[in-house]
């Protein structure tokens, strides 16, 4: 093949990158946390920072732990409804997705030091929680008025020679997805191509000089209407490791080593009805994988006979090493000059999975907390959180760094602002009600796309920008004199903007996605 790509004007947005191409959208999947860990905890909003005492502060405030004075034992289970209502060209589509969930497991060995000694206590304790939530199910569709994912695929085409483009129609055994000669000619390509779904042109130009220049070009077809629709499954697990110290029962300080491991899928179905027939292209995609990070942390009471406490924290990046797996295919029925083409692509019996191995290195998270006690009835925290998403990086396993996707990643993400406030009343001596709210930015700028590389193996055109996210939370709390049980409610509302194909050279208004999601859990457990 005569490996020459004639980049032409109508193609600006594309440019040479990895085969992999990893994007923004992948960076920010795996950034952040999902509000989880105690019925307790996430009952007063998961604003226990400062006032500690909880197996959930292991992995905001390592200091937390140092308030024990105790053994704890605690298990966490519950359910989630994920739902989502899109709307898109005055058409309202709704799914929603309910899963079981074991959300937390863990212990607090506390080690008393002596009455009389600086170094009070010596804790130590193991926490596992749920750190994200994958689970969600999306339907979107509606009239396209002429638009057409077919576009991407064209504008990914072009400076494709034309013998080329031929070849590709005249050789349908010939495979191309896996032929080294065929690298730098994108799987979209290959299958808009012997999808019937480009065509071969010449233009004309009027220069600024007056001269005329000829180039070719590929052309996609007129959309009509769309459907999409999809599924994503899987979480994020976090394993603490932590010792805390109390001194003088007014310093408190604490280490936590994190583990996690890392189980992404989504299939995904994106059907379109152009001006000649009809095409569904669906992709199958997952990530695995796994990281480590450090938290430190320390609480201090600056009056030791007022009950106000003052927590900070500071958060390592996190070192993930993750491998993507992607596959698609490709059906399309098209009629052109009164006859009508049949056509499948499918990359899996082509070239099987799709393979990348590669690093992610999240940013530096900053928390800060306050928390103040009413005698024993009334407990009330606060806590800010900020991170930098612009700052994370992405490298390949050999520690070259991904440039194309780290230069947008400081182009289109930003740094994230997180509040979190709660509150926890005794309604008598052994029942509590609690109620908490927090509320986290958007992580992406005005303007973010999804950028494929022309030469990419990727063929998920679709993207999502995530708006700012609301947690509300309500919770129940039993304490006996060893058992104790607690309840909580959490309703998440975030907003989001989702486009089934790129849109920085195609204007159109994305689908409005409403997203909720609906968690009921319990913890039961001993202190001893």
């Amino acid at each position: 093949m005569k490996n020459i790509r004639l980049m032409v004007a109508a193609c600006a947005l594309i440019i040479v990158g990895n085969a992999g191409a990893q994007t923004i959208y992948d960076v920010n999947r795996f950034l952040g946390s999902d509000l989880n860990g105690t019925a307790r905890f996430v009952g007063m909003g998961g604003a226990m920072g400062a006032l500690g005492g909880d197996i959930s502060t292991i992995s905001t405030n390592p200091a937390g732990i140092g308030i024990y004075r105790s053994n704890d034992i605690m298990f966490s289970f519950g359910f989630n409804n994920s739902a989502s209502e899109s709307t898109f060209s005055n058409s309202v589509l709704n799914n929603n997705k309910f899963v079981g969930s074991f959300d937390n497991a863990g212990f607090v060995y506390s080690n008393k030091i002596g009455n009389k000694t600086t170094l009070k206590f010596v804790n130590f304790a193991f926490n596992y929680h749920k750190k994200k939530n994958f689970n969600k199910a999306m339907l979107m569709g509606g009239d396209l008025n002429g638009l057409s994912q077919t576009s991407q695929f064209a504008t990914m085409t072009n400076g494709l020679p034309l013998e080329d483009f031929n070849y590709l129609l005249d050789n349908p055994n010939f495979n191309a997805y896996n032929n080294r000669d065929w690298n730098d000619v994108g799987w979209l390509s290959i299958m808009g191509t012997r999808g019937n779904l480009l065509y071969y042109d010449r233009s004309d130009e009027i220069t600024e000089n007056g001269r005329t220049d000829y180039y070719d070009y590929y052309k996609g077809l007129p959309g009509v209407r769309n459907n999409y629709k999809s599924r994503e499954s899987g979480g994020m697990n976090e394993y603490d490791f932590n010792i805390a110290f109390n001194i003088e029962d007014q310093f408190y300080f604490g280490v936590t080593i994190g583990a996690y491991d890392v189980d992404y899928s989504r299939f995904s179905s994106y059907t379109e009805t152009v001006s000649t027939g009809s095409y569904t292209i669906s992709n199958w995609y997952g990530t695995n994988g796994a990281g480590v990070d450090a938290k430190f942390g320390a609480i201090v009471r600056p009056v030791a006979s007022l009950p106000l406490r003052i927590g900070v924290a500071i958060h390592t990046p996190t070192w993930f090493n993750l491998t993507d797996i992607h596959s698609a295919r490709l059906e399309s029925d098209i009629t052109y000059e009164g006859q009508q083409y049949h056509a499948v692509q499918d990359t899996y019996d082509a070239a099987g999975n799709r393979v990348l191995d590669y690093q992610l290195i999240t940013p530096w998270k900053y928390n800060f907390s306050l928390g103040y006690t009413i005698g024993k009835s009334v407990a009330l925290g606060a806590e800010y959180e900020y991170t930098d998403y612009s700052t994370a990086k992405m490298k390949d396993p050999d520690g070259v760094v991904f440039g194309t996707t780290n230069d947008r990643v400081k182009q289109y993400l930003k740094g994230i602002h997180t509040v979190r406030v709660g509150v926890e009343g005794k309604l008598l001596p052994q029942f509590s009600v609690r109620a908490g709210y927090n509320y986290t930015t958007g992580s992406f700028k005005n303007g973010a796309f999804k950028l494929l590389p022309y030469d990419t193996t990727r063929t998920d055109t679709e993207f999502e920008n995530i708006k700012g996210i609301n947690n509300i939370t309500v919770g129940l709390g039993y304490k006996g004199r060893v058992f104790y049980a607690d309840l909580a409610y959490q309703l998440t509302m975030y907003k989001s903007d989702f486009y089934p194909f790129s849109n920085e050279y195609i204007s159109y208004v994305p689908a409005k996605v409403n997203n909720d999601r609906h968690q009921l859990m319990m913890t039961l457990g001993v202190r001893f």
